[in-house]
């Protein structure tokens, strides 16, 4: 069944568009959820990783590998809880994450910056110098974001299926036409979809494991084989941390064998 992920500004409505559809099609919807369970399952501030998901990289470097670490921690809960499949999920990153996934529909709700700014000023209490200065920042920190980890604008419209102007049509208008798109069945999984998510989701889950060894590792699977490649860190010149990895790995997810691309570089 079908995935949707809708990307959104602050104050743009799309969480009500989210939620709304997701009861109509009588789907899960989930936004935050996924960062609870990623604190959960890795034991990681929620702040912190909060911040990772959304400030510029500027500010995340301040930290040790913290993109990569918190990033990844988040990659393996996001893949791990979309194969489950009927799923709207609206927040950051899901229309990168599964740009390659043929059952997900990508949405991006937008609204003009002045009805933005006027909900900006109702809830927080604020000024419309001190709304707009907020959303901008806000929307500022989202781009730089895309870009940095993906090299794309998450303002640019080919990365979506459905761009919906929610000042032009209505909330109520715009979950029928998603309802409509997803009653096509256009968008329905097919065996080839959901093993690649499936894959994406066993791959991340075995980067989180390693990412604090090796926060730029990669990590692929053929025949129920894995294969570790640009190892750094500990586990670059370290034979006995690889072994305790590979069966960790192989008792955690069943696999076959865990092979590194290079072998243990001896420290100088």
């Amino acid at each position: 069944m079908p995935i949707i992920t809708i990307s959104r500004g602050s104050y743009s409505r799309g969480k009500e568009v989210a939620e709304a559809i997701a009861k109509k099609l009588g789907y899960e919807c989930v936004s935050r959820d996924i960062l609870l369970e990623t604190c959960k399952e890795f034991s990681i501030p929620e702040t912190r990783l909060t911040k990772a998901l959304h400030d510029a990289p500027s500010i995340l470097d301040r930290f040790s590998h913290g993109r990569e670490r918190y990033i990844s921690y988040f990659r393996a809960a996001f893949y791990n809880h979309m194969a489950k499949d009927n799923i709207v999920y609206h927040g950051l990153s899901g229309h990168f994450f599964l740009h390659d996934i043929s059952h997900a529909l990508k949405v991006r709700i937008i609204a003009n910056m002045d009805v933005r700014i006027k909900e900006e000023m109702k809830r927080e209490k604020c000024s419309a110098e001190e709304a707009r200065y907020r959303l901008k920042k806000d929307d500022d920190e989202r781009r730089k974001w895309g870009l940095s980890l993906y090299g794309r604008d998450t303002w640019n419209c080919s990365l979506y299926d459905l761009v919906l102007n929610v000042d032009i049509i209505e909330v109520e208008k715009a979950v029928d036409i998603l309802y409509g798109v997803i009653e096509d069945g256009r968008f329905n999984a097919t065996p080839e979809s959901t093993a690649l998510l499936k894959k994406k989701a066993l791959l991340a889950s075995i980067h989180a494991i390693i990412v604090n060894d090796s926060p730029k590792a990669t990590v692929d699977i053929k025949g129920g084989i894995v294969t570790l490649g640009n190892i750094e860190g500990r586990l670059k010149n370290d034979t006995d941390l690889r072994n305790k990895t590979a069966k960790r790995l192989i008792q955690a997810y069943n696999i076959e064998d865990v092979i590194f691309e290079k072998p243990v570089k001896s420290k100088k």
